[in-house]
């Protein structure tokens, strides 16, 4: 029975390495955000206007502990979803956690391309950007490092680099 909770920062790639993973292993992959989305019918931005960041966040730790019960999964988290409650020590009691730790610069541009799809950057200028996303990572990086396992995702740019990052990934986990 395997569980590996995928944590990290906005832009870290935690979709993108959990999906080319899940498929390379034969695991499920579950996305908490979208796992929410689909139970509730609205999104998370939707969510998070009606019942506000403590609401959320109430919401968030209920669906981590649904999924946290399926077997043969590996699960994004959203980025602050380690931040709240005991989410952390509770991943770490269910599973595998790897950190997906990118530099400042490379979620920067990751991110900035993306900026229109996420509410909380869409109107930062380039230096306004850079300055929230180092703001964020030093807040959130004392719950980002207990994880079990910290993995450098800075290259996940293409095909080749996906590939060579799930096999890294593989050997860190002993899968």
């Amino acid at each position: 029975m395997t569980r590996i909770f995928l944590i990290g920062y906005m832009g870290a790639g935690k979709t993108t390495l959990g999906k080319a993973f899940a498929r390379e292993m034969s695991l499920n992959f579950i996305d908490l955000d979208w796992y929410i989305e689909e139970r509730f019918h609205k999104t998370v931005q939707q969510l998070f206007l009606e019942r506000g960041e403590d609401g959320f966040r109430e919401l968030e730790r209920k669906m981590l502990h649904e999924v946290a019960e399926f077997e043969d999964v590996v699960v994004s988290a959203g980025g602050g979803t380690p931040c709240f409650f005991d989410n952390m020590e509770y991943m770490n009691d269910c599973g595998d956690t790897v950190f997906l730790d990118v530099e400042p610069a490379v979620l920067f541009r990751r991110l900035r391309v993306a900026k229109q799809q996420r509410p909380l950057l869409a109107n930062k200028s380039d230096e306004e950007l850079m300055d929230f996303i180092c703001e964020a990572l030093q807040k959130r990086h004392p719950f980002y490092s207990k994880a079990k396992h910290l993995f450098k995702a800075d290259e996940l740019e293409d095909k080749k680099q996906i590939q060579a990052s799930v096999d890294s990934l593989r050997k860190q986990l002993n899968k």
